[in-house]
């Protein structure tokens, strides 16, 4: 069974940093894609950014381009979304996502519970 664990969202000012990180239980997670999404309220949920499995390939979606980066940690099993210079419409549920291939794009199967990350003008 996989398991999605995400952890560092919070509270912060606009032009603020948050780090947000993704613990996964998949003896794979070397082999498997990963990504980050976030929901604004009532709003239906926007893919973020996304990296492969060996982590040479990578997408940010362009709201966010030079602001955020994904990075990854095979050997923790853990995938990162840094985000910088926060906006308050980055206000959202940020989740982690997993997908049984080795690139990121296509549908994405494992998901994790999501973390809130609301940003303070």
């Amino acid at each position: 069974q996989v398991q999605l664990a995400e952890s560092g969202g919070g509270l912060v000012q606009a032009g603020g940093s948050l780090r947000l990180s993704c613990a996964a239980s998949r003896r794979t997670f070397s082999s498997n894609a990963m990504g980050w999404f976030r929901q604004h309220p009532g709003k239906e949920r926007q893919f973020v950014a996304a990296i492969s499995a060996s982590g040479d390939s990578t997408f940010v979606t362009d709201s966010v381009k030079g602001r955020f980066t994904i990075f990854r940690d095979n050997a923790k099993s853990t995938v990162y979304l840094q985000m910088n210079s926060l906006k308050p419409e980055d206000t959202a549920v940020y989740y982690c996502a997993s997908r049984d291939s080795e690139t990121w794009r296509g549908i994405y199967e494992y998901w994790g519970q999501g973390t809130q990350v609301t940003v303070s003008s």
